[in-house]
């Protein structure tokens, strides 16, 4: 399948701007060439399976990473030139929590805060703000170590934030937590954006892409695949529903020729059958009067799940 080039359309204010941004290991081509803005006050993600170029592309951004080809400007600065500063002025998060555990709580966000050459009593208020931020204000003095996944998790944002960035980079952010944890992540990722944040995403999980991009690009083999808000790419590649059909193992693709005329598109998966039509009730009463008795059958919204199965025809945990 063809993949399309997009350009992210923003004004000369863009934190964010990529140009033909490429990166090579080797013979290897991670990132193939893709133009990217960012502009200020948004939340913008990158979405995508592991390999699909967005760590690669977060490392070059961080001013970690040397492009290997094309244009890149981070808060209207070169990072080939001008790394340090931008280091300076920017906040990260790590797929994988790099936390002091020889420190306490406070004693991470403390010690952090005087790499960036901040005061003492500076570094102290600001530490416990961020731990009210951050609900650590009773495990303050507790070792790191003893802390849950969830809570070592927020104790790393907070600690992004201790220089006030004013781009925060977050790589796959909630990787492993349980989902009261992730929610609980997501509601302070959302303050950040209310207080003016600017926030980068990358994540290969689609609910998290809803909840917390104003806009994304999927991103797919060091392509672009599309570009647009969860909700506009859901209207531009997507039904208005998806009717599920699920199968005992190795029937869903018998069945798909009986119904395909039932919706504008279907995909044969390995328990099932998604049929993508505009009216997901009429289109399985229809299977059932064509004699289609799968195990179950339910009818959803698009998601951003769809979006990707039709971009790349596979999902987003391959």
């Amino acid at each position: 399948m063809a993949v399309a080039r997009v350009r992210l359309v923003g004004g000369d204010g863009a934190l964010v701007s990529a140009k033909g941004l490429l990166k090579s290991f080797g013979e290897f081509q991670a990132v193939k060439g893709i133009d990217v803005e960012v502009q200020p006050g948004e939340s913008f993600g990158f979405l995508g399976p592991n390999g699909a170029g967005k760590s690669s592309t977060m490392r070059m951004i961080a001013c970690v990473s040397p492009r290997s080809g094309g244009e890149l400007s981070v808060l209207g600065l070169d990072p080939n030139i001008d790394g340090p500063k931008i280091r300076a002025r920017l906040g990260v998060v790590p797929q994988e929590d790099n936390l002091d555990v020889e420190l306490t709580v406070r004693q991470n966000l403390q010690v952090y805060g005087r790499y960036f050459g901040l005061g003492r009593a500076h570094v102290k208020a600001k530490a416990a703000e961020l731990l009210e931020f951050a609900q650590l204000t009773d495990r303050a003095d507790a070792e790191v170590d003893s802390l849950s996944g969830g809570m070592k998790r927020r104790l790393t944002i907070a600690r992004a934030l201790v220089n006030d960035p004013e781009l925060l980079l977050l790589d796959e952010p909630t990787t492993g937590l349980d989902p009261q944890a992730r929610h609980l992540l997501w509601d302070r990722l959302f303050r950040l954006k209310q207080a003016g944040v600017t926030l980068i995403v990358t994540t290969h999980y689609m609910d998290e892409a809803e909840q917390l991009c104003d806009r994304l690009v999927v991103m797919d083999s060091g392509r672009i695949a599309a570009l647009g808000s969860p909700a506009e790419l859901i209207a531009r590649y997507c039904t208005r529903e998806v009717l599920e059909l699920r199968f005992p193992p190795g029937e869903q693709a018998a069945a798909e020729p009986k119904v395909a005329d039932l919706a504008e598109r279907t995909e044969v998966l390995p328990d099932r059958l998604l049929l993508y039509a505009h009216d997901g009730e009429a289109a399985l009463a229809a299977a059932h009067n064509r004699g289609v008795r799968p195990l179950s059958g339910l009818v959803r919204r698009s998601s951003l799940e769809d979006v990707f199965l039709r971009l790349t025809g596979r999902t987003l945990v391959d």
